[in-house]
């Protein structure tokens, strides 16, 4: 149980230092990133919820933001493929079930989020649709936090019992 446990806590501080060196990386390589970080946060309002009646928070021009979310996408693309190293390093060293399930679901998500913030904060969005796509985006990552929830029970479900830790 030791041997296990030391394991896991060095997938947690391998985890750990690659996010930091993710984080100042895609600063470094982005001029200017944390003003337009601060522009963003800044841009916030309390919008109408196109055909919904309902009010949230949302960037007044969000189109103006691509730096910011190309950001978002670099980081999301590139942790998405640190999961799979991961993944594969979790069969190699016979991580727990509940840890490669866990690990698979964070892939899910992470590129389904790059591949969200690519196709419709980067490419799709404008002036015009701004707000639409907006919230189309924010229900997009719900259905992503749905479907890698899904993908962790199917592997946990695939596996006996007694194989899961």
């Amino acid at each position: 149980m030791g041997e296990s446990r030391y394991r896991e806590g060095m997938f947690g501080a391998i985890s750990a230092g690659f996010f930091f060196l993710l984080i100042g990386a895609i600063f470094i390589t982005t001029p200017g990133l944390f003003e337009r970080i601060l522009d963003f946060f800044r841009d916030f309002d309390i919008v109408r919820v196109p055909n919904a009646g309902i009010w949230l928070p949302a960037p007044v021009s969000a189109s103006t933001h691509q730096v910011v979310y190309r950001a978002v996408e670099q980081f999301s693309f590139a942790w998405a493929v640190f999961q799979i190293v991961v993944l594969g390093l979790r069969f190699a060293l016979g991580s727990p079930w509940g840890k490669k399930a866990e690990t698979a679901g964070n892939f899910v998500f992470w590129i389904g989020v790059g591949y969200l913030t690519r196709t419709w904060l980067i490419e799709a969005i404008t002036p015009q649709t701004a707000t639409t796509i907006w919230f189309q985006f924010w229900a997009g990552v719900i259905i992503i936090l749905g479907l890698s929830l899904i993908v962790r029970g199917i592997i946990l479900a695939a596996v006996p019992k007694r194989r899961l830790v």
